[in-house]
């Protein structure tokens, strides 16, 4: 590989290391509109639940899931319902931290498209509960170039502690 296309290719990943880690800044600083922007209109953001012999479900049409939406409209609706104040999950709001590493491409990029994988750690405390807990597991992303952004069009994130003590929402992934 030349060095030119050495370079194309770092950059591209630069780019996608970046895309991930702001998507996860804007969850941490509760800055939704900004977060709602990353994902493209007919997103996917799935969090699989596991049967009773530890494998993950594999049809969120037909199977039960943690979080499923099939489009950034549903995503959309959940954060309305967090501002709004009405949510009992989110108030008083959670406090996330998120802790991003091994960030990586499952496969080659491209100039239009990067597919990559990340495992994460969020420690959220809940004020109202006066409890902090964990949530760790690792996450999938195919991201799409859109008007020289990158979007994600589909996130998969598999929670590898899934016994969840209190309550699971967009913003403890």
């Amino acid at each position: 590989m030349s060095k030119t296309a050495t370079t194309s290719v770092l950059e591209l990943l630069h780019e996608g290391i970046d895309a991930i880690q702001r998507e996860a800044q804007f969850l941490d600083e509760e800055r939704w509109d900004d977060w709602l922007a990353m994902y493209t209109p007919d997103c996917e953001y799935w969090v699989p639940a596991r049967r009773a012999d530890g494998s993950l479900t594999g049809d969120p049409q037909s199977e039960l899931s943690h979080i499923y939406y099939s489009s950034r409209a549903g995503l959309e609706d959940r954060v309305v319902r967090i501002r709004s104040g009405r949510s009992p999950a989110s108030t008083p709001m959670p406090r996330p931290c998120h802790i991003l590493g091994s960030i990586r491409a499952i496969e080659p990029p491209s100039p239009d498209r990067l597919r990559m994988r990340s495992s994460w750690a969020c420690h959220v405390f809940f004020p109202r509960l006066k409890e902090s807990h964990a949530f760790f597991g690792r996450s999938e992303f195919e991201l799409k170039s859109v008007d020289g952004r990158w979007l994600i069009s589909r996130r998969k994130s598999v929670l590898q502690n899934d016994y969840i003590p209190t309550m699971l929402d967009i913003y403890c992934i």
